[in-house]
């Protein structure tokens, strides 16, 4: 199987080393079409796989085509790849906000697949929501996701309009824990830890919460019980929390970025 990446910047250059790491593919068979010339030869020192300049030098080649270019950047790159796209071919898109029918039209193919990933695939602990046109075969949606997984996990929904969902959530997500992260760790700094202790503390605090999380059944609401004593200096956090009604705000600000996710996918 032969894969395009179309665009080599930092979630290009991420899906390539992660296949190649993994070994679901190799060099020969992985091609990267980027238009800058100012990142031709910094890919070439990184021996992703054969750099191609333009979509006639490469497209006819591949078998699943990867958009992974900026969504301001998908009406032009629609028109230089239209005339020698082939139906057969499998389309994985994350550009965020593009409908699978925008992406199927400009392209004038209908095997579209539509991905939402976050930025901890780039360590490959990533979390990828995707969906896609009813024209794509099973096999082939198989194969997307071995892809997919090679820089996390991944849900597939029918539904396209979880994407946005998916936005909100997983695709904001890591920056709504560094802003929670650096809350604490601007309070361990007041209490009087340096810099460095109170990063300690906070990064540890959280890796130890999630592995927790994951390696037992029980809930969010079962482990806060477990931790938070009748009395206690939990249960003191937990209700001035309550107080200022954190719970619903973050809530709130989720719901916001869906709201966002779903007016940029109109523009």
């Amino acid at each position: 199987m032969k894969i395009l990446i179309v665009g080599g910047g930092n979630m290009g250059k991420t899906y390539a080393r992660a296949f190649l790491h993994s070994h679901i593919t190799s060099k020969e068979d992985l091609m990267i079409l980027e238009k800058s010339p100012e990142k031709w030869e910094a890919l070439a020192k990184e021996d992703l796989g054969s750099i191609c300049k333009a979509p006639a030098d490469c497209l006819a080649q591949a078998d699943l085509v990867i958009l992974a270019v900026k969504p301001q950047d998908a009406e032009s790159l629609f028109a230089s790849m239209k005339p020698v796209a082939d139906p057969q071919q499998a389309f994985l898109s994350i550009m965020a906000g593009v409908k699978m029918e925008t992406i199927a039209k400009g392209l004038g193919t209908p095997k579209i697949i539509r991905a939402m990933p976050n930025l901890p695939a780039q360590i490959g602990m990533g979390m990828t929501v995707f969906t896609s046109t009813d024209e794509v075969t099973r096999i082939e949606l198989v194969m997307v996701q071995n892809l997919i997984n090679t820089t996390g996990k991944s849900i597939y929904v029918e539904d396209e309009k979880l994407l946005d969902a998916a936005t909100a959530i997983s695709g904001s997500g890591p920056a709504y824990v560094f802003f929670f992260m650096k809350a604490l760790i601007e309070a361990g700094r007041k209490m009087g830890f340096s810099e460095s202790e109170s990063e300690l503390l906070v990064s540890q605090t959280f890796k130890g919460a999630i592995d927790l999380f994951r390696k037992d059944d029980n809930s969010c609401e079962q482990w806060i019980k477990r931790v938070a004593s009748r009395g206690g200096t939990t249960e003191a956090a937990l209700v001035s929390y309550s107080q200022t009604s954190l719970y619903q705000d973050i809530m709130s600000g989720a719901e916001a970025a869906l709201a966002r996710a779903v007016e940029l996918g109109k523009e």
